[in-house]
């Protein structure tokens, strides 16, 4: 089974932005789980986290690592069942939702149990730019947890903005 990052999808309700994301993984849920709701695995592939309470309503600050000295966003863990949801609600990137779930039966290449579908939502309020400019993110740090879970964390001194311009230029023609 080789990772696989589905297109991202979003819809709009007034002001209020939707993605969606499903993600197909290799890696069974706790190496998932450890690099999405840890503040040991979230610097590989997303965020440095500088304050993580891993409970219902603990405090939550994450500083993005890719260049912006600025892009630091607190706020709290609103949803946590252990191995199966870690939901983190954030200023600026409001309300982004992991949910995992086991693989049932074998898998081509990979052990029974061993795989993991990860469903992603991420919920803010933001115009159709931001929306574009989330849907072009995610996926481009979905990339970069594939590349983690393979033993292969970021480099984020190597990170450059090609990769999610492109995303983003794909996204919006994809979307009108």
């Amino acid at each position: 089974m080789t990772a696989m990052i589905g297109q991202g999808t979003s819809h709009t309700e007034g002001s209020t932005q939707h993605l969606h994301y499903e993600l197909h993984l290799p890696h069974p849920v706790d190496s998932v789980w450890a690099a999405v709701a840890t503040p040991e695995g979230l610097p590989g592939w997303l965020a440095a986290a500088d304050v993580f309470e891993p409970r219902l309503g603990g405090a939550v600050t994450l500083r993005w690592l890719n260049g912006e000295p600025d892009a630091v966003h607190s706020g709290h863990v609103t949803a946590w069942d252990p191995e199966v949801i870690a939901e983190y609600t954030v200023d600026l990137h409001g309300r982004c939702r992991f949910h995992l779930e086991p693989v049932e039966g074998p898998v081509v290449g990979v052990g029974e149990g061993d795989a993991t579908t990860l469903r992603f939502s991420n919920e803010f309020e933001g115009d159709d730019a931001l929306r574009l400019d989330c849907l072009a993110g995610w996926h481009d740090h979905f990339g970069c947890l594939v590349e983690a879970l393979d033993g292969r964390p970021m480099d984020w001194s190597t990170w450059r903005q090609d990769r999610w311009r492109r995303l983003r230029e794909a996204y919006a023609a994809a979307t009108g």
